[in-house]
């Protein structure tokens, strides 16, 4: 392999000094044009290309923005990170993507990584079991901008990008309610991730709302993944309440569940009213066709990278922000509709 060319190899060559070089190659007003000629023929004669990632890290800038999200599998993630790429990569940054895996050991290493690589800006959609969050405390200590998004923790000094989740999660059960369900199931991840125990918390406002008994009970713990299905549907047999109505946190999962619930002899919606979350594609796909909530994962994704690049630039703070909330929309369907 051939010996990458230096400023320091054009300089000996040309005889003069590995700076005149330097102020050659970025059109110095200081030198000459018959200098500045004379170099960028050189260099362009053997091939020399800038080391941009050098010339940044003495700028005490990388140029690079990192991300932690929880998997790349769903629509609403790649379209979140559709967005962000957009926007980073027009105001000049690249964007690293990694995965945890639904893991906080592999979201750690993650962290550590970005930080070692020096990203000037980290993004942070948190995994299922995080518990923990000094992993982060690195970039906060440098002053590295940190934003959560989507699954947050609030922590002083970072911002937050969501969805008010409590209102969606209280909308989308009223829904249910008015079209006449009254033993209701709210299917959701991890309560830990505010994403799950926020729409809860949304699940039951609508139940006092309307003078509904709620309890601990009406949640309905899964990973919102394909093998979870029939655990649900043996839930929904064996359980003593007559459930006629389910809020999932999951338009995938809530599609797979139709599915099965078909297969296993119920009717969606005339025994079992369905409702899901994200309005994935798959929403439109299935049949009966899912009642959803709809979050702009491609918007906030731009939002996001937006907020990012701001701060960078000092046009805002983080440390004077809180929590930034987009606007969510209910989406009637087929799921939840009663028969004509």
């Amino acid at each position: 392999m051939n010996k990458r060319i230096t400023i320091y190899d054009l300089a000996k060559m040309l005889n003069v000094s590995p700076g005149t070089v330097s102020r050659s190659l970025n059109d110095h007003p200081s030198i000459s044009k018959k200098t500045k000629e004379r170099v960028i023929a050189k260099a362009n004669e053997l091939g020399y290309k800038s080391n941009k990632f050098a010339a940044n890290l003495s700028k005490q800038q990388t140029n690079t923005i990192g991300i932690i999200v929880p998997k790349l599998d769903s629509y609403f993630m790649s379209s979140m990170l559709a967005g962000i790429e957009k926007t980073v990569n027009e105001a000049g940054y690249n964007l690293i993507i990694s995965q945890s895996l639904e893991s906080m050991e592999k979201e750690k290493l993650n962290a550590a990584t970005l930080f070692s690589s020096s990203v000037d800006a980290i993004l942070v959609s948190l995994a299922y079991d995080t518990s923990s969050f000094e992993h982060f405390t690195p970039f906060i200590q440098h002053n590295i901008p940190l934003l959560f998004l989507d699954r947050v923790h609030h922590i002083p000094n970072c911002a937050t990008l969501i969805i008010d989740n409590r209102l969606a999660g209280e909308e989308a059960t009223e829904h249910l309610i008015q079209q006449g369900c009254k033993n209701l199931l709210y299917i959701g991840g991890n309560p830990q991730r505010n994403v799950y125990s926020d729409r809860f918390k949304g699940f039951k406002d609508a139940h006092l709302k309307n003078n509904f008994t709620v309890d601990a009970s009406y949640y309905l713990e899964s990973d919102l993944s394909r093998d979870s299905i029939g655990m649900i549907v043996a839930h929904l047999k064996s359980t003593n309440r007559k459930i006629d109505g389910l809020f999932v946190a999951s338009d995938t999962f809530a599609a797979h569940l139709i599915k099965a619930l078909v297969q296993g002899g119920y009717k969606v919606p005339e025994d079992l009213k369905i409702i899901g979350f994200n309005n994935d594609p798959v929403s439109e796909l299935v049949t009966p066709t899912l009642s959803t909530i709809d979050y702009p994962g491609y918007e906030m994704g731009v939002l996001a990278g937006q907020s990012v690049i701001s701060q960078l630039k000092g046009s805002i703070n983080f440390k004077l922000a809180n929590t930034i909330t987009l606007r969510h929309q209910l989406i009637i369907r087929e799921s939840t509709l009663n028969n004509k």
